[in-house]
């Protein structure tokens, strides 16, 4: 009697699932993913989608202990990176913005933004990868620039260009080759 229960209610539950899908009330899953991800690589390479003098006023603390405003890099190329201990993909990210900064020099400046932990903690993580002095490493302890940006995913990245545009504002990791591929057209 219970098999014969369990079986007439999946039935329903199929039968009435195939009837929404029938009259269209149900979207379909793939063109919302389609449509999911066209709206990100919109988001992610948009030019001029935010605008780099909102952000000029935030300051942060260097590894020295300095004070460091992003109101110094205002009409030059910079890469600003949020990062943090606990984010899995900074770990693989953090190497390689400081090769980028290392392979384009003077022409841009890497910026690296620690979101809300101690000088410690952030400091021991870059040491034990090797690349503290290769790039610049702020700590924003009100996670400022995060919020600024909108952040809502690990780690974010802007590119922004010597004009000030936000020319491209990644969400989610990147490889070598893409931030190359769009710190030039910041340099450009």
């Amino acid at each position: 009697m219970k098999t014969a229960l369990i079986i007439v209610i999946a039935l329903a539950i199929l039968l009435g699932g195939a009837a929404l899908i029938g009259s269209g009330s149900v979207p379909d899953i793939s063109s919302r993913a389609s449509s999911q991800s066209d709206t990100a690589a919109e988001q992610e390479t948009s030019p001029g989608s935010s605008d780099f003098d909102r952000l000029i006023a935030l300051s942060f603390t260097d590894y020295e202990g300095n004070a460091v405003s992003l109101s110094n890099f205002a009409g030059k190329p910079v890469v600003i990176n949020s990062w943090a201990v606990w984010c899995p993909f900074c770990r693989q990210e953090l190497p390689d913005f400081a090769a980028l900064q290392k392979e384009f020099g003077d022409q841009v400046t890497v910026i690296a933004i620690d979101r809300q932990e101690p000088l410690q903690k952030a400091m021991e993580y870059t040491d034990g990868l090797g690349i503290s002095g290769d790039m610049l490493f702020l700590l924003d302890r009100n996670d400022s620039f995060y919020r600024a940006i909108g952040g809502f995913s690990m780690p974010e990245t802007i590119f922004v260009s010597g004009t000030g545009d936000i020319v491209v504002h990644k969400r989610g990791p990147m490889d070598l080759a893409e931030m190359r591929q769009h710190t030039k057209r910041i340099i450009e």
